[in-house]
């Protein structure tokens, strides 16, 4: 069996890489594409996944549309060569392609289609199956998408960060250069250039600035960002291997951001995540780990006086760490490994 794998966010690197080498052991051929955005090609190379560079991600609708073109007609090259039984991912892309290359796409996605449209609209039409967390409810999936879409028990950070793949590594603390038991807060920055993201909008930059005060004053914050910082916060950059960002995420004390990725993966591992930015509200996964699991909490830009009151109150919660190690048990309990879950289903596809 021929896998092609797209991947164009670092995250989805991780999404599928324990089902690609579960692939691997029984026999199937699996290639990997990429789009060069953020750290994804970094990340590829640090976990020796060889790759095909399909496109170099561009800021703009109209340099957005460009990309996706040259980014379809090469996608389309490499799927005559290889010819996969199945292409899976969360990119627009596979979709467009996979039936030119007489494959099957498997669209992966966390996101409501409400909140992500133009994406919905240029990949559904197209899909073969779209995968989402069951999370997102039935009425917010449109009724003539219904026949294609396929749900699971888990979360995309799940594929990863489950205790079958993830066991949190102390070393990273002397790479941090903090103690053990010494409190430390990560303030994750994205850059807002996203298709998705346009129109919409995280943290200010005095938010930011009181957001490190008030943390300062407890423990040491580390920034880890999209884009160049302020010369006053450039000092405080995280600057670990991109392979250790979630051993530093569990030891942290809290996540502080407008990331909705990092956000969920805090959430995940047990480590309080505050989020701020004007998407709240508008994905199912979120308000999940937020209200049924108490795991995360999230603010729109008008609120950020009150997330910073919150979090002040937070750190006066006794047995913090505990009551969050409680909350990250039921989610464990409740969901599944989801690597193990694309590896057996995405199979099952290919044989069709």
């Amino acid at each position: 069996m021929r896998i092609l794998i797209d991947v164009n966010h670092p995250a989805h690197v991780h999404l599928f890489r324990h089902a690609a080498a579960e692939w691997a052991t029984r026999g199937h051929e699996v290639l990997w594409t990429a789009r060069d955005k953020d750290i994804v090609v970094k990340l590829m190379r640090n976990y020796a996944i060889p790759s095909e560079l399909l496109s170099t991600y561009r800021r703009g609708y109209v340099a957005l549309a460009t990309e996706m073109i040259a980014r379809d007609a090469k996608m389309l090259r490499v799927a005559r060569k290889f010819k996969p039984d199945v292409m899976i991912g969360t990119s627009v892309t596979i979709t467009h392609v996979a039936h030119l290359a007489r494959s099957r796409s498997l669209y992966f996605t966390e996101s409501n289609p409400a909140a992500t449209k133009l994406i919905a609209r240029l990949a559904f039409p197209f899909a073969d199956l779209i995968v989402t967390p069951d999370a997102i409810p039935p009425d917010a999936m449109p009724a003539k998408w219904h026949r294609k879409w396929i749900t699971y028990p888990g979360y995309h950070e799940l594929a990863y960060l489950h205790p079958n793949h993830f066991s949190a590594d102390p070393t990273v603390l002397e790479e941090l250069g903090v103690s053990v038991g010494e409190t430390y807060f990560i303030l994750r920055l994205i850059s807002w250039g996203a298709s998705h993201d346009v129109g919409h909008r995280g943290l200010s930059d005095e938010a930011k600035r009181r957001l490190i005060k008030t943390l300062q004053d407890h423990g040491k914050v580390f920034v880890t960002a999209e884009s160049t910082l302020p010369r006053e916060l450039e000092t405080l950059r995280l600057s670990i291997s991109a392979r250790r960002i979630h051993h530093a995420l569990y030891y942290a004390k809290m996540l502080v951001g407008d990331s909705q990725t990092m956000t969920a993966e805090a959430a995940v591992l047990g480590t309080p995540a505050f989020r701020c930015n004007s998407m709240v509200g508008s994905n199912a996964l979120f308000d999940e780990l937020e209200h049924k699991y108490q795991l995360c909490q999230s603010y729109s830009p008008d609120e950020e006086d009150k997330m910073i009151a919150d979090i002040e109150n937070l750190m006066k919660t006794p047995d913090l760490d505990e009551i969050w190690t409680t909350r990250r048990s039921k989610l464990l309990s409740d969901k599944i490994d989801t690597a193990f879950w694309i590896s057996d289903f995405v199979e099952s596809q290919a044989a069709i």
